[in-house]
């Protein structure tokens, strides 16, 4: 399998009706993805109350969060694949069941082992978001296949910001098993909708399970594109992790002083970012793509510069003006780290068609290690430097996928 095949003919191998993707199934699958990612994040929001609870002490608390982040990055690696190798309804159906078995697990594990086994499964089985995001893009023709990857991603990214705050207000009403309670009654019904709604579709390679996961590998010397794209989307991620990480300890502190449920506030407001990926998915489709790539990291560079300064222990004016600036500076972040995703699954899907399960799946597993290096870096940087010395490493982040974007070529 050649590299250098031109994309027209990679694109003409037979799959799926070019136009079968219609605007009802993407929106399902934008909402699918964005409902699935919740799962991700909530449990960082959790800690504080799974912990008591369950007998963790401060340093086994951080395992609540790890556990299901660990879990989804030994799925990218070891379930997404078999996307380009079986069936793929049948695939994300038996995954979404598993996930529903286990949530209803996680609300009612008795112990902090149970817990900690339930979650890691839980995220292992969301990996079936990189199934899906291919079968859109296999659906879509090459010319509106940015279009459709970035309305899908638009619920993956809404699914992401409004994870944090969701959770919150369904523990603080209910209590932290109630969150999963109710993840598992949604992952039942949405593997059931899918199951009904989702067409098939069969992939076209013919090796077998072991080879698709030593060709893993291969595939990332082989595809300069993938490489590229995936460091940017890591850099990026590592921006938005190491901000959001941090962004809540310096909203409880002065002059904003907020608390759980203005942080959860403050969240919502970010998800306005995603407003963005459907402009530059059709950014892509237009040849776009280097100049949208270079603007979507110079956005993050001046969000982070403007997140230093709204937060700076020398007040912007007064205190709401502050917040209202370190709001704007979390849209345009946002807007910027989407950016570069959207355009990076772009270019991927563009790529060997027969292989789109396992090029998602190393994209998604690089930049998801650039967002662990950024969630690393947040607690070293805030108790070093504190608010600024987060800003200023999370620019670094920018400015270094810049410096990518001009020595790399147009995608």
């Amino acid at each position: 399998m050649s590299a250098t095949n031109d994309a027209a003919a990679r694109e003409a191998a037979p799959q799926q009706p070019a136009n079968a993707i219609t605007g009802p199934l993407t929106l399902l699958l934008a909402a699918a993805v964005g409902v699935i990612v919740t799962n991700l994040f909530a449990s960082q929001t959790l800690i504080g109350l799974i912990g008591p609870s369950l007998g963790f002490d401060a340093a086994g608390g951080g395992l609540i969060a790890t556990a299901t982040l660990l879990g989804y990055a030994t799925g990218l690696f070891l379930l997404v694949p078999l996307a380009d190798l079986l069936e793929n309804r049948g695939l994300v159906v038996r995954m979404l069941a598993c996930a529903a078995l286990v949530a209803g697990a996680a609300a009612l594990a008795p112990t902090a082992a149970t817990l900690l086994m339930a979650l890691f499964v839980l995220g292992a089985a969301c990996s079936a978001i990189q199934i899906l995001v291919p079968i859109a893009a296999s659906m879509a023709p090459p010319e509106r296949r940015g279009r459709v990857i970035g309305d899908v991603m638009s619920g993956l990214m809404i699914g992401i910001l409004l994870s944090r705050p969701l959770a919150s207000l369904i523990a603080d009403s209910f209590g932290w098993r109630a969150f999963y309670g109710v993840s598992a009654l949604t992952m039942a019904t949405l593997a059931v909708v899918l199951a009904i709604r989702l067409p098939q579709r069969r992939p076209i390679a013919q090796s077998g399970y072991l080879a698709l996961i030593a060709s893993l590998w291969r595939l990332l010397g082989a595809e300069p594109v993938l490489r590229r794209r995936a460091l940017t989307a890591s850099l990026a991620m590592a921006a938005f992790s190491l901000f959001w990480t941090s962004v809540a300890l310096r909203l409880s502190q002065p002059p904003f002083d907020l608390g759980q449920r203005g942080v959860a506030l403050f969240a919502l407001v970010g998800a306005g970012g995603a407003a963005a990926t459907p402009f530059f998915g059709r950014a892509g489709d237009r040849g776009w793509t280097r100049p949208a790539t270079i603007a979507s990291h110079l956005v993050m560079i001046a969000a982070l510069m403007l997140a230093a300064w709204a937060g700076s222990s020398q007040a912007v004016g007064t205190p709401l003006l502050s917040l209202i600036l370190m709001g704007v500076s979390a849209v345009l972040l946002d807007i910027g780290v989407v950016g570069d995703q959207t355009l990076g699954r772009r270019a991927i899907n563009l790529l060997q068609p027969e292989a789109r399960g396992r090029l998602n799946g190393l994209f998604v597993g690089l930049f998801f290690l650039g967002g662990a290096v950024g969630s690393t870096v947040a607690g070293v940087a805030g108790a070093w430097g504190g608010w600024t010395s987060v800003c200023v490493i999370g620019m670094a982040f920018g400015l270094a996928a810049l410096m990518v974007d001009w020595l790399g070529k147009s995608v």
